[in-house]
């Protein structure tokens, strides 16, 4: 998917994981299932699309996650689902998150077992700029010990 103007506006809430970050996450956590992808853009071999509804399935056990979540009014429901299916059902949920600390969601956000800032500005897809808001990782399903730290990518 190229990006284009309209990818990095209100046009739309679908983001493209940046590769490097996305390599990166995955040499430390060895990712299963990519719940928020499309046929062209999913990260693993096991994926949903928005027609799959990833917020109905159940995810847990041994299932490794990365979820890149639409950036929009739904944001929420995501970030819900990620804490409750780590801390009900035993899965590991690495998110990639705008760092919006001033939203209802962020409380869920902050029940993770780490939250890794990251600096500067990513750049999503094909994008020739950086991002016009700051990015997070944040994991639910590590041990209990709430770490914050930064990270660079």
């Amino acid at each position: 998917m190229k990006v284009t103007g309209g990818l990095m506006s209100s046009l739309t809430d679908e983001w493209p994981t940046p590769i490097k970050l996305f390599e990166q996450l995955d040499k430390e956590f060895n990712f299963n299932l990519d719940p928020c992808a499309n046929h062209d853009n999913h990260k693993c071999a096991r994926y949903y699309t928005k027609e799959d509804n990833g917020l109905s399935k159940i995810w847990g056990g041994s299932d490794r996650i990365f979820m890149n979540p639409p950036y929009g009014r739904e944001i929420g429901k995501w970030v819900k689902k990620a804490r409750e299916s780590a801390e009900q059902n035993g899965a590991l949920v690495v998110a990639l998150l705008p760092a919006r600390t001033d939203t209802k969601w962020f409380l869920d956000v902050m029940k993770a077992s780490e939250i890794r800032f990251i600096r500067g500005r990513l750049k999503f897809g094909d994008g020739k700029t950086g991002a016009p808001f700051p990015s997070l990782i944040a994991i639910w399903g590590l041990p209990k010990m709430p770490i914050i730290k930064s990270m660079i990518v």
